[in-house]
């Protein structure tokens, strides 16, 4: 009975062990810091991957339809289009295509060859991302390795600065 208890005692740390996941308590997109594979549709009915974006430093900028912050963040950024050149800006939301090419088509996003619009509805990209609050912001270099994320609204300056990081 002593040597059972003495197995026991020894092996069961080990056990336990083996059972922890010590990245459980991060998002997965802390856990896997790659820019997302999910298939999205483009406003053409298109659907591409990550395998489809240039390798430019990207930020991936999820964002809701109906979101007024959102709104507003996508008009700073056409205002200021030129400084957002050199990188790639995906645009995904979780609402269905057609909701989407609304937005598209408001904002004029097929003018600006760095914007990628697409639509995920499948929401895989909110549970990704753990997204509590629109926009949420993540910037990745050309590697595609993350480097920093927002949720919620964020400054273009602040933008900039992890861009060019």
């Amino acid at each position: 009975m002593r040597y059972l208890f003495l197995l026991l005692s020894i092996c069961m740390p080990m056990l336990l062990k083996a059972q922890f996941n010590p990245n459980s308590g991060k998002p997965p997109y802390l856990q896997y810091p790659i820019v997302p594979a999910f298939p999205m549709t483009l406003p053409d009915g298109h659907v591409i991957t990550k395998k489809d974006l240039k390798k430019d430093k990207t930020m991936v900028f999820v964002f809701s339809v109906d979101c007024d912050h959102c709104k507003h963040l996508t008009e700073e950024l056409i205002q200021n289009i030129d400084k957002f050149k050199n990188y790639q800006i995906l645009m995904v939301t979780p609402f269905q295509v057609d909701q989407m090419k609304e937005y598209y088509n408001h904002y004029n996003i097929s003018k600006y060859s760095n914007i990628i619009m697409a639509s995920e509805p499948s929401r895989q990209i909110m549970y990704f991302y753990d997204l509590k609050f629109f926009p949420g912001l993540y910037i990745y270099t050309a590697k595609d390795k993350f480097v920093h994320g927002f949720e919620g609204t964020a400054k273009i300056d602040s933008l900039l600065y992890y861009l060019k990081k």
